[in-house]
Order: structure tokens, then C-alpha cells, then sequence
């Protein structure tokens, strides 16, 4: 079937996965996503996951196939090879060293984050090499709170970001996040924003489906109200369904409105 989505980038977590379900995918889904790949269309996993992480949640899941490429801790763009993954372009290397420029010149930022969390929260910082990686909130009130902080802690150095869902933050450079790794890969494969799917369900997957790199946003039934309405800004597709039934379901939408 020739299709006129070309790129389909998907969050895991709670988009194509659902931990209550068994199987945790929807059958229906992977199959048309096959189906589209079988066709030519390239299949990118968006996730907030590490390499390792995404790795054994489709091993541990059993997905009945790989994704073309994945897009991994909401930033790096990773191409498979013989040997695993490997990033794709300079990329990952450009992103990198722009985090590491930026958490030297905020250091006084995450000084009174941390302060903050510590004294105020019941929330636990997380280390990376020594160097503050993010935060994990007891619940997601606390990380509402947590975030209204860090908005005004980071007032004055405009590139401190995060990403956020449920109730686990990564904090990162506002250049560098799922839309703009996006981007790259469509960039880097030759599919235009016109040809791009894209779905999530959380605060993290909103730069990917507010209509800047993908003309085809959707997301789940249980996609947080932001989302929602990022999706609908877009005219995009909030399904009627769950998890990968309402993926499958957008795609779908999008589908048969081309054959209209």
C-alpha cells in the first residue's frame, strides 16, 4: 500500500506500550506499522529511554519487530548496524558538547535546584557521572511543583531545559529534545515534515506533535490534557482509543483521509 506517511515517529512508554496489557503492544497496530514499513515507510522509536533501556523493553516485550532507527533519552539519533546501534551523523556528538557548554555556565542554577529539592521536597536528584541528570518526585503534584521552581530558578539562562514525565525530569538544553531529534532524522533520511507521523502521550513528546515536524500528530485516549490540546493545535488526531489501538486508530485517520 503506498502510503503517504513516509516516517512514523512513535514514544514508547505509554504510547505503543501499555504495562497493564498483555501483550503490552496492540497486535493491530504493529502490524499495520509492518505493513507501512514492508511499503518503504521508516519506523523511529522516540523515547525518553537510554540505548540499554529501549533495548530490553523490546526484548523483554517480545515486539514482533525492530524499529528503523531510534531517537533515545528524547535527544540522540541512533541508525542500527551489524554490530548495534551507532549515532547517525555528528549529531549526538553536536548535542553533547551544547550540554555540556550549557551545565557549565548554569552551575548556579542547579546548585539552587538541588538546595530547593533537598530542603523543600521529598523528591531524590539523579547523578550521572557526578554531574546532576535530573530529579524523580514522589508524585506528579510534587513535580508540578518541582517544575514551577526550575521555570523560575532558570529565568535567566533562556537555553536550561527539561523534560518531564510523570514523575521523573531530565534536565537538558532547549535546543535538544524529541521534535528537534526529529528533525535531524528527517533531515538525514529526506522525508519532509509533510510525510511524518508522529504520536506520544506525555509532557516529553509535545515538541514532537505541535505541527513543526510532523504534519500528522496524534496521540492515545490517555495522553495528559496538554498533550491534547498540542495535538488538536495541530490538527491532529486524539484517538478514541487506548495506548497502540489509539495509535493505530491515527494512523488509520490519516490513512484513509488520503484516499478521500
Amino acid at each position: 500500500m503506498p502510503a503517504k506517511i513516509q516516517l512514523l515517529s512513535t514514544d514508547f512508554d505509554g504510547t505503543l506500550v501499555s504495562h497493564a496489557n498483555d501483550p503490552v503492544f496492540d497486535r493491530e497496530c504493529m502490524e499495520l506499522i509492518r505493513e507501512l514499513q514492508t511499503g518503504g515507510a521508516i519506523w523511529a522509536i522516540n523515547t525518553g529511554r537510554s540505548v540499554g533501556l529501549l533495548e530490553e523493553g523490546l526484548e523483554d516485550f517480545a515486539f514482533p519487530m525492530l524499529p528503523d532507527f531510534i531517537l533515545t533519552s528524547e535527544r540522540d539519533v541512533f541508525r542500527p548496524t551489524q554490530h548495534g546501534w551507532e549515532p547517525y551523523g555528528d549529531w549526538n556528538a553536536r548535542c553533547a558538547q551544547a550540554h555540556a557548554e550549557l551545565y557549565d555556565s548554569a552551575s548556579s542554577v542547579f546548585a539552587e535546584v538541588v538546595d530547593f529539592v533537598s530542603r523543600r521536597t521529598k523528591a531524590r536528584v539523579v547523578y550521572e557521572a557526578d554531574a546532576v541528570a535530573g530529579l524523580i518526585a514522589t508524585n506528579e503534584e510534587e513535580m508540578d511543583r518541582l517544575a514551577k521552581f526550575i521555570d523560575r530558578a532558570k529565568a535567566g539562562e533562556p537555553k536550561f531545559h527539561y523534560q518531564r514525565n510523570t514523575v521523573y525530569l531530565r534536565f537538558c538544553h532547549a535546543d535538544y529534545h524529541k521534535g528537534a531529534a526529529l528533525e535531524e532524522l528527517s533531515r538525514l533520511t529526506e522525508i519532509p515534515r509533510e510525510a511524518t507521523f508522529a504520536a506520544g502521550d506525555h509532557h516529553n513528546d509535545i515538541s514532537m506533535l505541535d505541527g513543526r515536524y510532523a504534519a500528522f500528530p496524534s496521540c492515545p485516549a490517555n495522553a495528559i490534557a496538554e498533550v491534547k490540546e498540542a495535538v488538536r493545535r495541530a490538527d491532529g488526531r486524539v484517538a478514541e482509543k487506548e495506548f497502540g489501538a489509539g495509535v493505530h486508530e491515527a494512523l488509520q485517520h490519516f490513512l484513509c483521509k488520503r484516499d478521500r
